[in-house]
């Protein structure tokens, strides 16, 4: 990337994300067009295509290329995916994998997590790197519950709204923790690297921490607030069948007489996001402000990152 072209991208991010709420769309889609249908219109529906690599052993695995920018441009597809686990792919699925051509995993989960899931199982000569954001002992929490077979004791730990509350906690910490910060970080000067091949990230279920991350690479590129948002809300829809069985098991079981109280914590709510978002803003002040002086992104970074990930 040349110097004038850095110097250029830098001003453009620096002046738009100072902003701290982006447009929902170039100004190129006022127009009408011809057929009806504003390009705004069209605008919308080409940033709500969301590509999911359909697989047998996860369940919200994508690609977040395809989502248009305010800018006019487009994010670059086959360079960065998220996902959830990667422990239960099958064969099949190890060779679809295979054909992204991938050239590093990042793993956000906890070591709890790797010990009760299991490692992810990888094409021959790729291996996860471990990069754990914390959870606040919500996994723990979830076993413990789980495994207490105490419908009372249930109801203690996940109901009245503590399950919910629990959420909007750990999604506060994507913000305020350090360590959460420095993974996150790590993984957007990896994505921004010109000699980094494509990269996929993932937690357990490919929702919240993995959806942070996503949320804040894809405002990183200029992709508009709302087009992030929903992004991050479209794991609903991915996981909710596979969810619902999680829950008709348990009960058929034995171990959960209500197993509708894991809802909140199997679901994404914009009330979530809006946690961490809220805490964005009064610790740094916009999202800008959380890029540079929260993730300690330089501006040359970010513009690395346009460059490399927005045609």
């Amino acid at each position: 990337m040349s110097r004038a072209r850095i110097r250029l991208v830098t001003a453009v991010l620096a002046s738009a994300l100072a902003l701290g709420t982006l447009p929902a769309a170039s100004a190129a889609s006022a127009a009408p067009a011809a057929s009806g249908a504003t390009a705004a219109d069209r605008y919308h529906q080409q940033a709500e295509t969301i590509r999911q690599i359909p697989l047998q052993g996860a369940v919200n695995v994508r690609d977040l290329g395809g989502y248009r920018t305010w800018t006019g441009g487009q994010v670059r597809q086959g360079l960065v995916y998220r996902s959830d686990a990667l422990s239960k792919l099958t064969q099949a699925d190890i060779t679809t994998v295979s054909g992204l051509g991938l050239k590093k995993v990042v793993d956000f989960r906890i070591p709890m997590e790797l010990r009760y899931d299991g490692a992810d199982r990888l094409p021959a000569g790729l291996t996860a790197t471990s990069r754990p954001v914390s959870d606040l002992g919500l996994y723990g929490t979830l076993v413990g519950a789980i495994s207490s077979g105490d419908p009372a004791a249930q109801e203690q730990m996940l109901g009245g709204g503590r399950a919910e509350a629990y959420m909007r906690d750990i999604y506060r910490t994507f913000v305020t923790s350090p360590e959460n910060r420095a993974q996150f970080a790590a993984t957007v000067r990896e994505i921004a690297d010109g000699g980094q091949g494509p990269l996929l990230y993932h937690c357990t279920s490919g929702k919240d921490r993995t959806s942070w991350m996503s949320y804040v690479l894809l405002r990183a590129l200029a992709v508009p607030e709302e087009t992030a948002e929903r992004d991050y809300l479209a794991s609903n829809t991915f996981r909710a069948a596979y969810d619902a069985q999680v829950r008709s098991g348990l009960k058929q079981s034995g171990r959960m007489q209500n197993p509708d109280l894991l809802i909140p914590l199997q679901e994404v709510r914009q009330d979530y996001l809006d946690a961490a978002t809220a805490q964005l803003a009064a610790d740094y002040g916009s999202f800008y402000g959380y890029l540079t002086d929260g993730l300690g992104l330089d501006l040359r970074t970010l513009a690395k990152l346009q460059t490399k990930l927005v045609r």
